[in-house]
């Protein structure tokens, strides 16, 4: 065993010392392969990053949303049915939520405004992208104007902290009164309804039977929303891997040139090793751990530079196309998660190919008389 290793590290050795006399295109090479697994690496940790992150706010979500639907599009959901639905068997809790969006012409914005039991009147809390925006602070007064044109000042009550700019950047909460009154919103409706259940399995036979008791209505599950989000994740990833698509076969172009071209000098290099004792196998060997460092030090590098680019410096390179673009941007740092089975597959498409390129044009020339190599 230890003859073994010993030959493995005496041509690893040599590999080295040969691909330090070839340090300009070795370098060259080496460089774009890894700006292709940095590229790829970003996006995989980011997409991963952000589905994660949907999976852990939306598990706080209610059981099943229950919208009300005219003409296909949404609508407002009277408030009665929420009685009715808690009757149903298997239902804990069915609560009217008052929500919406406001459009912020003084500069393009668009504000989420919930309706909370618990905020006093006139007072609202306020995200603190809407803060940066409008420039304010706790004790300032929101101006703000009603469906109905007319003032509102709202005064700030509180500003939620950084760290919930996730979910929370665009948001105000006020009081059902003030959300009335701002929207003009009628009485005995609601925007849509959340419902609680008590046994997860009986989910989808309760919504079976909203669906059939209430005609028009959308039971819309927890599980469909987050199904959604991944859906969403995947396919912007999907776009921006698209974009990407050029250069990742420029790359392979170019490597699969480097690895199977065998320049004259290296010819001249394989004949005088096997004039001088070395085995064909020792030769396939050499060009193997050729290949192997080239690409194991692309692989290894650009993830470690991926991981730190996307959970250290928020991936500043696929933000706009992965989080989306808004007004008031969410400014949030991304937790660390690596998808082990995901990076797996990045090195078996990326490392393995290029690995066993290096080796079939070296078996070529390492089975042709020295000579005959020597003089190419």
């Amino acid at each position: 065993m230890n003859r073994v290793i010993e030959r493995h590290l005496n041509i690893l050795e040599f590999t080295l010392a040969s691909l330090l006399r070839r340090k300009g295109r070795n370098f060259s090479l080496l460089a774009m392969y890894l700006l292709v697994i940095f590229m790829l690496a970003s996006l995989l940790f980011f997409v991963t990053a952000l589905k994660r992150e949907a999976a852990i706010i939306l598990s706080d979500a209610p059981d099943m949303i229950v919208q009300q639907l005219v003409a296909g599009r949404q609508d407002l959901v009277p408030v009665a049915y929420a009685g009715e639905i808690a009757r149903i068997r298997g239902v804990t809790a069915v609560t009217p939520r008052l929500w919406g969006y406001y459009y912020d012409a003084f500069n393009g914005a668009n504000y989420t405004i919930i309706a909370d039991d618990a905020a006093e009147p006139d007072r609202v809390s306020i995200g603190s992208g809407v803060a940066r925006v409008r420039n304010l602070a706790v004790g300032d007064l929101l101006p703000l104007i009603s469906y109905d044109k007319v003032p509102v000042m709202l005064e700030i009550g509180t500003v939620f902290p950084s760290a919930s700019d996730l979910i929370a950047a665009d948001l105000i909460t006020v009081s059902p009164v003030g959300f009335h009154h701002l929207f003009n919103f009628p009485a005995g409706q609601a925007t849509d309804l959340a419902v609680t259940v008590r046994n997860p399995k009986e989910l989808s036979t309760i919504a079976s039977k909203i669906a059939s008791q209430f005609p028009g209505s959308r039971p819309v599950l927890k599980s469909e929303i987050l199904r959604t989000y991944q859906s969403v994740f995947n396919w912007r990833g999907g776009m921006t891997l698209l974009l990407l698509t050029s250069a990742l076969l420029s790359f392979i172009i170019f490597a699969w040139d480097k690895a199977t071209g065998l320049s004259a000098e290296e010819r001249k290099e394989i004949g005088i090793l096997k004039s001088i004792g070395w085995e064909t196998s020792d030769v396939l060997l050499l060009k193997f751990w050729e290949g192997a460092v080239i690409s194991l030090t692309a692989f290894l590098l650009g993830t470690v530079l991926a991981y730190g680019h996307v959970f250290f410096l928020s991936a500043p390179l696929f933000a706009q196309a992965l989080k989306g673009w808004s007004v008031i941007y969410p400014r949030f740092q991304l937790l660390p998660v690596v998808d082990v089975s995901q990076l797996t597959i990045l090195f078996f498409l990326t490392v393995v190919p290029y690995t066993t390129a290096t080796i079939l044009p070296c078996w070529r020339a390492a089975t042709i008389d020295p000579d005959a190599a020597m003089r190419y």
